[in-house]
């Protein structure tokens, strides 16, 4: 039997399998950032896996920064997302909701009144960002973020947390990969503060840091994971002191025993190399992410470089991707043009294999 389909845990969340879904932004909350019923079916539809990690959620207003993505921040978002913990635990699945905070990645067309764009730094993103309103448009640049702000912004997250725990989901992962807020404090191109929270690498991690104590003790470190980018480029990202900030920061997140680190490892890694820095100093569960297969996925696990393998791409096709890969069943391709679109096309009309009779 693969080694993918043997039981293990994420920090304090008994698993059955080792196979993680990946977030996923689709882009399908269309009223007051709520999940609806078609994003607890879409869950639903994907309970097999081991874990569920769902799309970067909002943990505020300013936070929210594309099209048609939702928050965790009000009642209503709260009541929302119960019905997509409900519909997973129907099925005996887990559920770890991913809570995000865009930071510079944002354009005000997609946010609501009074929201504003935040970061480290007075630095602009390059690049487009799709809005319904206006088509694309460039990303402006953010207000530089006081103390006070700063310290908003964890409150926010802890916030979110009690939320979580509320909407009824097993655990919780701080988004601080692909370019977003928590990104962006750690990377010294969107980073240039010259006071406690950038400069030295030891600086640049105290957001993270903080973000992720203060989310510790609004449940408990075995119940919210880290998901993080080391060689990332994606949202205007460039860290040449990568080998150097990552490390660091996966030894703190070891000493406050966080329930997973989830590494997104691409391909074209040239900007990283010390993979095996991250597993020597997170000596807990480690999750790997980008690009997989089953079989390379449990090569991972086998080798103990990994002890969690997560897919993202392949779930949307295949709501059922657990079960194909038991049994060698061959993969549905998934239908780019409809990742982000509204509504159930490409989202919860893709079909469990049906086996030759």
């Amino acid at each position: 039997m693969s080694s993918l389909f043997t039981r293990a845990a994420a920090g304090a969340i008994a698993l059955p399998n080792r196979i993680v879904m990946a977030p996923m932004t689709r882009s399908r909350a269309v009223q007051n950032a709520a999940p609806n019923a078609l994003v607890a079916e879409y869950y639903g539809q994907r309970a097999a896996a081991g874990l569920i990690l769902t799309e970067g959620t909002s943990v505020s207003n300013d936070g929210l920064g594309y099209a048609r993505t939702p928050s965790i921040h009000t009642p209503e978002q709260v009541a929302a997302w119960r019905l997509v913990t409900d519909a997973v635990h129907a099925k005996g699945g887990r559920i770890a909701i991913q809570l995000m905070h865009v930071g510079r990645i944002a354009h005000p067309a997609n946010q609501p009144a009074g929201a504003r764009i935040l970061a480290p730094s007075a630095i602009a993103a390059k690049g487009d960002m799709w809005t319904d309103a206006h088509a694309m448009q460039p990303m402006p640049a953010p207000e530089a973020m006081t103390i006070d702000e700063i310290k908003q912004a964890v409150a926010d997250y802890a916030q979110a947390v009690r939320n979580a725990r509320e909407a009824g989901f097993d655990g919780v992962e701080l988004h601080s990969a692909n370019g977003y807020l928590p990104n962006q404090f750690l990377s010294p191109n969107s980073n240039q503060r010259t006071d406690a929270y950038g400069g030295s690498p030891e600086n640049r991690i105290r957001f993270v840091l903080e973000v992720y104590d203060a989310m510790a003790a609004a449940w408990d470190a075995g119940h919210v994971g880290v998901r993080i980018s080391p060689a990332g480029t994606f949202n205007d990202i460039h860290d040449p002191e990568a080998a150097t900030t990552y490390p660091l920061l996966a030894a703190e997140l070891a000493k406050r025993g966080a329930a997973w680190l989830h590494v997104v490892k691409p391909a074209n890694a040239a900007a990283f190399t010390d993979w095996a820095a991250l597993r020597r100093n997170f000596p807990g569960t480690l999750i790997l992410n980008s690009g997989l297969t089953k079989e390379t996925g449990a090569a991972l696990i086998d080798a103990n470089e990994a002890d969690l393998i997560s897919f993202g791409v392949p779930f949307i096709a295949n709501p059922d991707l657990v079960t194909r890969f038991q049994n060698d069943w061959p993969l549905a391709k998934p239908d780019p043009s409809s990742f982000y679109l509204p509504g159930p096309g490409g989202y919860t009309d893709y079909p469990a294999y049906d086996p030759p009779k």
